[in-house]
This record gives C-alpha cells, sequence and structure tokens, in this order.
C-alpha cells in the first residue's frame, strides 16, 4: 500500500472482470504521455451511464498502487468541493493548511507541489466524474511527475488530454463477470443470451446477477422473465431513452424486493427523487417526525429502515458507505424508477423527500458547526425540484440554504437559488406570502454583499414597505429588514439618513425585543457604525463597547457572524479615535477569532485582516502592515475579483500602505484604479469616491505634480462639505491636505489661512488633543514660519509636541513626523459598510 492513501479510494471491487486491455490502454496512456488520460463515455452511449467509468479507475488505482507513493480519490461530481479534497492534502506534502492558508490557495498549493514533484514524485490524483471540465481545470497538475486520472460522461475532455473510450463490456467480459458474480458455472449458451438481452451492459448484469444470488433464479429462468417484462413495456408503447431491456432488468429487481420487503421499495422509490450524490442517512433518522405519510412508518421504525437499506445494497441497487454514513443510487437507476412512476405518484414522493430534506437540515444555518451539513444536503436541493414546493416548512429549509450559502460568502450560488425560488414562490405562494418576504430580505443581503448597491436597495426598500403592510411595523422580520435597510442607506453615501433609521430601528428593538437581546445588540452594532461615519467616535466607542461585551459573551443567539463583525468594529474604532496600539491588540485577536472560527478567506475574516493592517501601520510597524494587506488584497482578488467593494477597500488599504513603505510608483497604480472602480460602484458623490480622490492628490502633490493635487483636492472638499458638512473627518482631511498643495505651489498665505480655519473646526469638534488636532496644529505652526511669524510658529510648536510626548511613545510615527518639523499628510481608508 502506498505511504499515502486516500481516505476516499472505493474499496476494490471483488467482481471486477475483463478489461485488460483497457487498463493496459490507460496505464500506457499515463505513463506516456504528460496529460491526464480521461476515461469518457463513448460517443455510442452519451447521456448514459453504468457502462464501468468509475470501477475502471478503482481497478487501475488498486492493481497498480505500488507504482505510487500517494494515491488521492477527488470525487468532482461536485466542483465546488474539489478544492477542499486537495487541500487535504497538505499536511502530507508538509504545506501550509487550509485553516492557516485558505482552501483556494492550499489547493493550489497541493497542485503546484505536484507538478514540482516536491516532496513526492510519484503520485495519482484520480478526478471522478469530473462532467465540468471548465470548472475543475485549474486544480489538475499539468505535466509533473505524477499521473492524473479522470472520469467523465463529458467528451470536452478530449481537446484537454488523451483519452481511453470506455464501451459497454464484450460479450467474452460479460460471460465472465456473470461467471464470477454468480460464483457458478453458468453455459456459456446462457450466459451469452443474459448479456445479449441486457446490451453487455455492466450495471445491468451487476443487477441482474444480484437478483439470482439473492433468489437462487437459474439464467434461464431470468431470462424467461426478462423477455416477458421487456415485451411487456413495448407493449405499452412507452417510449425511454434506455434500452428496454435494461428497465426491464431494473423492474425484475424492483418486483422481487416489493414481494421480498415492500418497505424496502418504497425506500427506493424515496431515493429516486434525492439528486445521485451520496445522501446523508441521518436524513432518514431525523425524518420520523417530518410528516411524510407514505415513508413515515418505515421512519418510525429503525429495525425495518436499516433491514431496508440492507436488502437494496445486496440487491446491488443502492452503495451505502457506512464510515460516511451515506446511501448513494446509480444516477440510471433513479432515472428509470422516476420513469415508471405516473405522475401523481412522482408528486407525492417528491413531496415527501422535501419534508425530509427539510425536517435532516440543522436548525441555525448561520452556526458554523452546522455548515458541514448544510453542505452535505446542498447537491439535493435542485434535484429534489424543491423550489416547487409551496409547504411552508420546506420553503423555510430552501430559504436556510440561501443563508447558508451566504453565511460561507458564496454569493453567486446564494442569489442564483434565492432568485429562482422567489420567481417560482411568488406565483405559487403570493408575493405578500411571509416566506416570500423572508426570501426578498435575504436576497437584498445577497446583492449587498455583491456590490450591487442599487438593486440591493430598490428590492429592499419595496420590501419593507411590503413587511410593514403584511407583518406590521413591530414584526421580527420588519424590523431585521429595517437594519438592512439602513446598510442599504450607508451604501448610498446618506450617513445622516443611515444614522437616522438605525437610531430608530433600536429604539423599536429595545422596545419590543430588550435592551440586551441579541436582535437589539445587532441594532446597536449599526448605530455604532453610523457613529464612527459620522466622525462621532468617542459615542461610536462606547456603542461598539456594549455590543462587543455583550455579543462575546451570550450563549444563544449572536452568531459568529455578529460576533466577529462586533470584535472588528471595537479594534476599528479603537484605531480612529487614536488609540492605535490597542486596535492594533484587539485586531490581532479578532483576526485570529475569524481564522479560527470562519477561515481565513471568509470576508469577514479578511474584512479583519483589512483594518488589522491600517492599525499595524498607524503604529509604525509598515514591514508587519504591507506583508498582511498584500497578503489581503491577493487573497480577495482572487476570490471576488477587483470590482468587489471589498477587494476596492483592501486596494485602498494597500495603496496608502505603499505610499508610506517609500514605494510611491505601485501606490500610484492602486490609487489611480480605485477611482474609478468607486465612482462606478459608489456614484460620483459618494464621501468613499472623494476619500480616494483626496489618496489620489496625496500621491500627486508627493511625486512633484502640486497643481494637479490641489485640483483633486478642490473638488473633494466642496463634495464633502456639501455632503457630509466642513467637521467631518473626510472634509478636515481634504482641507488639510489642499492646504499643503498651497504651499507646494508656494501660496504659503493661502495654506496659512486654510490650516487656521480646518484647526479650529477640529478643536471645537474634536478637542485639542486628538490626533487630528496635532496634526493641523503642526502644520499651521509651519506656515506661520513660513510667513514671517517664527515666534509664534515655535510657541505652538512646542505646545503641540508636548501633547505628542503626552499621548504617544517615542517611536509612534505620528510623533516622529511631528519631532522632524514636517507637514502631515492625511489619507482616506474605507469602512465595511
Amino acid at each position: 500500500m502506498p505511504p499515502i492513501w486516500g481516505k476516499k479510494i472505493p474499496g476494490r471491487n471483488k467482481h471486477f472482470t475483463g478489461r485488460e486491455s483497457l487498463l493496459e490502454e490507460l496505464r500506457e496512456s499515463l505513463t506516456t504521455t504528460t496529460k491526464a488520460a480521461v476515461v469518457p463515455l463513448p460517443q455510442a452511449l452519451q447521456g448514459l451511464g453504468g457502462v464501468g467509468k468509475t470501477q475502471l479507475a478503482v481497478e487501475y488505482t488498486w492493481k497498480y498502487r505500488g507504482f505510487y507513493d500517494l494515491v488521492w480519490w477527488v470525487p468532482a461530481d461536485q466542483p465546488m468541493l474539489v478544492p477542499s479534497t486537495l487541500a487535504a492534502l497538505t499536511n502530507e506534502l508538509k504545506l501550509p493548511s487550509a485553516g492557516s492558508a485558505g482552501i483556494e490557495e492550499a489547493a493550489a498549493s497541493v497542485r503546484d507541489a505536484l507538478q514540482r514533484g516536491d516532496p513526492i514524485d510519484r503520485w495519482l490524483l484520480v478526478f471522478d466524474n469530473a462532467d465540468e471540465p471548465e470548472e475543475i481545470k485549474d486544480f489538475i497538475p499539468q505535466g509533473g511527475p505524477g499521473h492524473v486520472l479522470i472520469t467523465s460522461r463529458n467528451s470536452r475532455w478530449s481537446g484537454v488530454a488523451d483519452t481511453v473510450p470506455v464501451d459497454v463490456f464484450s460479450t467474452a467480459e460479460s460471460v465472465a463477470f456473470l461467471r464470477k458474480r454468480l460464483e457458478r458455472n453458468v453455459a456459456q449458451q446462457e450466459a451469452e443470451r443474459l448479456a445479449g438481452e441486457l446490451g453487455d451492459l455492466p450495471l445491468a448484469l451487476e443487477q441482474a446477477a444480484a437478483l439470482q444470488v439473492m433468489t437462487g433464479m437459474s439464467t434461464d429462468e431470468y431470462v424467461e422473465l426478462l423477455t416477458r417484462q421487456t415485451r411487456a413495456l413495448l407493449g405499452m408503447g412507452k417510449s425511454t431513452e434506455y434500452p428496454h431491456s435494461m428497465t426491464a432488468a431494473w423492474q425484475l429487481s424492483v418486483h422481487e424486493i416489493e414481494n421480498r420487503l415492500p418497505e424496502a421499495a418504497e425506500v427506493l422509490r424515496c431515493l429516486a427523487f434525492f439528486g445521485p450524490d451520496p445522501i446523508p442517512r441521518v436524513v432518514f433518522r431525523r425524518g420520523n417526525k417530518s410528516g411524510a405519510q407514505r415513508m413515515g412508518p418505515i421512519l418510525a421504525n429503525p429495525l425495518v429502515l436499516n433491514q431496508a437499506f440492507a436488502e437494496l445494497n445486496r440487491f446491488a441497487l443502492v452503495k451505502i458507505e457506512q464510515d460516511a454514513g451515506t446511501v448513494q443510487v446509480h444516477r440510471l437507476v433513479q432515472a428509470l424508477l422516476r420513469d415508471s412512476l405516473k405522475e401523481p405518484e412522482r408528486d407525492e414522493i417528491r413531496r415527501e423527500v422535501h419534508l425530509l430534506l427539510a425536517s435532516g437540515a440543522p436548525a441555525d444555518p448561520e452556526n458554523t458547526s452546522s455548515w458541514d451539513d448544510f453542505g452535505n444536503l446542498l447537491p439535493h436541493v435542485r434535484p429534489s425540484g424543491l423550489v416547487l414546493s409551496t409547504d411552508d416548512g420546506v420553503q423555510r429549509f430552501g430559504i436556510d440554504v440561501v443563508r447558508y450559502l451566504y453565511r460561507v460568502a458564496n454569493y453567486t450560488s446564494a442569489k442564483t437559488l434565492a432568485e429562482e425560488f422567489l420567481a417560482q414562490w411568488t406565483v405559487s405562494s403570493g408575493p405578500n406570502s411571509a416566506n416570500v418576504l423572508r426570501l426578498r430580505r435575504h436576497l437584498g443581503n445577497v446583492l449587498w454583499q455583491m456590490g450591487a448597491y442599487n438593486d440591493s436597495r430598490e428590492l429592499n426598500e419595496r420590501t419593507l414597505d411590503l413587511m410593514r403592510e403584511t407583518f406590521g411595523p413591530d414584526h421580527e422580520e420588519t424590523l431585521r429588514m429595517s437594519l438592512t435597510y439602513g446598510a442599504n442607506l450607508r451604501a448610498q453615501g446618506m450617513f445622516r439618513e443611515a444614522y437616522q433609521q438605525d437610531e430608530a430601528s433600536l429604539e423599536a428593538h429595545e422596545r419590543v425585543f430588550g435592551p440586551l437581546d441579541p436582535a437589539t445588540l445587532r441594532a446597536i452594532n449599526n448605530l455604532a457604525l453610523d457613529h464612527a461615519l459620522l466622525s462621532q467616535y468617542d459615542t461610536a466607542l462606547e456603542l461598539q463597547q456594549l455590543a462587543f461585551i455583550e455579543q462575546s459573551s451570550a450563549r444563544q443567539g449572536v452568531s459568529t457572524w455578529d460576533e466577529q463583525m462586533a470584535w472588528n468594529g471595537l479594534a476599528r474604532v479603537a484605531r480612529l479615535v487614536g488609540d492605535h496600539a490597542r486596535a492594533r491588540d484587539v485586531g490581532e485577536e479578532a483576526y485570529a477569532h475569524g481564522i479560527r472560527q470562519l477561515q481565513i478567506e471568509h470576508p469577514l475574516t479578511l474584512m479583519t485582516a483589512r483594518d488589522l493592517a491600517i492599525a499595524r501601520r498607524r503604529v509604525g510597524d509598515l514591514e508587519g502592515a504591507l506583508e498582511l494587506i498584500r497578503e489581503t488584497h491577493d487573497r480577495l482578488l482572487k476570490l471576488y475579483g477587483y470590482e468587489s467593494p471589498e477587494t476596492m477597500a483592501a486596494a485602498v488599504a494597500l495603496s496608502n500602505t505603499l505610499r508610506q513603505a517609500d514605494l510611491p510608483d505601485e501606490a500610484m497604480e492602486l490609487a489611480r484604479k480605485a477611482l474609478p472602480l468607486y465612482r462606478h460602484a459608489f456614484g460620483d458623490q459618494h464621501p468613499f469616491t472623494y476619500g480616494c480622490m483626496i489618496n489620489l492628490a496625496l500621491l500627486h502633490r508627493l511625486r512633484g505634480d502640486a497643481r494637479k493635487a490641489s485640483e483633486l483636492d478642490s473638488a473633494a472638499r466642496a463634495g464633502l462639505m456639501d455632503k457630509l458638512g466642513p467637521t467631518h473627518l473626510y472634509t478636515c482631511s481634504s482641507t488639510i491636505n489642499l492646504a499643503s498643495d498651497h504651499a507646494a505651489l508656494g501660496d504659503v498665505v493661502a495654506a496659512r489661512e486654510l490650516d487656521e480655519q480646518v484647526l479650529e473646526q477640529i478643536r471645537s469638534f474634536y478637542g485639542p488633543d486628538n490626533l487630528l488636532s496635532l496634526a493641523g496644529a503642526i502644520n499651521l505652526s509651519i506656515d506661520m514660519r513660513a510667513t514671517g511669524d517664527e515666534s509664534e510658529g515655535k510657541a505652538l510648536y512646542d505646545r503641540t509636541m508636548a501633547g505628542y510626548e503626552r499621548l504617544l511613545p517615542p517611536n509612534h510615527p505620528e510623533r516622529v513626523v511631528a519631532a522632524r518639523g514636517e507637514r502631515f499628510n492625511w489619507d482616506f481608508d474605507p469602512f465595511t459598510l
């Protein structure tokens, strides 16, 4: 056995027969080409399963295992699970784990290590049921010393890899298989007759042999029954894409199951309406309270249920994996089962499957410990036709699936599924039905998180009106929607309106739920953000501390998402009030919590990393800040693209860090790209757009173009003055920088006038000991000296330095700048809204 043998590798099929030439051809292909060898379904049987592609791959794996030091099996029928399966190899290859590097990055590092052959050069990867080449090709090692084997029904692999077509058995192989499977010497003529009747299809032969073993039926008896059943099917004139003999063979097995244990046949019919992926058997253990009528008596008797599964397994109608706790039915058998039923019965069973899925799901999709369970149920949502259900509990399960996808940051899938549900449920249940309104709220969240701010606001504005009409203003859903609408207002740059919305929401939450209910704490957290966006940092800190203390100590009702938001919010506000060292320390803890609870590539963890990088920069740890923000920006760019709001915010933070690290060209490139992205996402008059103008202006001046800087700062200042007023941090920042532009252009009088004006406003609003006040005073002292007031300028400088000495340690970068008598520049970093 190879030193590294994957846990997902199926057991060897003791009935495997023939295929010697295929195995030799496969081995030849793998050892003489650098491409992957692919086992596709031949054109003649395109669309059908059952020819034994996976069994051939399993046999190859076992037969040639001695040639490899690493063998790893990757189920690829769900492309989104491929990265995590590959990432599980990091420990074996001595690579950073997915927990520290992220699943996508860990999978890429595994691929790259295998390509290099370091530390293992004799390896085999098997991608089983890879029917979507475009979805997984980036995870397949290109070249390298090892081998890749792919099983697929998709002929498009032929352009990527050498292919080894797999057809049905030859007659000789069918005869050999039957003799081996039946464990007796079947007469040649009888075996050939049975194989011919079943078209030499391995899956059909397996079921026929299993039936004979279980019943003691002779081959002649089976063929006679098969012929009679096939004639009956033909007489019905029922068209099918499958051979009538295959349908007949399957029906014989089901009839026998029906006679021996009717409950097993009922279970099999139920299984046919799940997806073809493994089905968690816990769904059936939990299903006794689902309300399913047909399956109810079986689910209420665990002994009968287990007997049914065992009997189906013995008849080769299902595949049971005891270690994984799953049961699986071949997709061809599922299709034949469904095709055999009349439409009313199909609908009835489909409804029961919906109930089983809903009752088998965890209660809370926001609980990280339940995410694996939701992930196992997800492949069965669409194949079961769950979108068609009008049952309240089933629809709530559908909404929970959308919530799960949202919480694990699979926004594209969440949006697609939510839109499918919304279109169908609006018609079937009505536009004002409770679940339609709930779904609208969650779809609005998804759109907001994807940066589709206008679409989100339009949807949420209408949803809030509908909820007030349908549920009433104090209903839990209406109040949750009111918080979401506050976020919409923030995204529109309407910070004061968002504050007013959230203040009213908090009052309603306190009245309905009480002051420390988890729902109220979410409202407090949002209001703290509003205060921070309005530069009311002391109030923001007070609210944020309350939210964090109560949320982090709550035993129930507070999700990991809520806790992470509050923790990072506390670190951010500490930075904004000027307590940079504490902001960094709290941020380090918050970041570690995000990695531990949400994984490193979760958007909330990456948001925390961005704010932590800013805090590191503010305390002077430029090296640590630059390393973290580069890594964070790269992850966001890879995961969500450059137009994602989180990627844009990280790009701004990276540009600011590069500027301070004396890398102005790279900083300028990012700043130039950021401005049009913010204009597109938020609009020309959004405060964040003006903030990007401030950053770009600063870089222009530092690179010697003070006139261009002055134009940008003047425009930003005018817009911010109109949008936020003269005392907002962003407005003051633009004014401070504009004064420096004037000084750089030689107009020291204009610079002094602006600095005097802004310093008075800053001291009045923020207080004399605020770091922004001290920075403004240093700049004004320089202006005074430049305009001839040497003694007055020195006196102001000395008083200001005394303030720095009281507030900051000697090595703090702002105190260092002040001690050198240099002008302060102020930059902009966006929030997560």
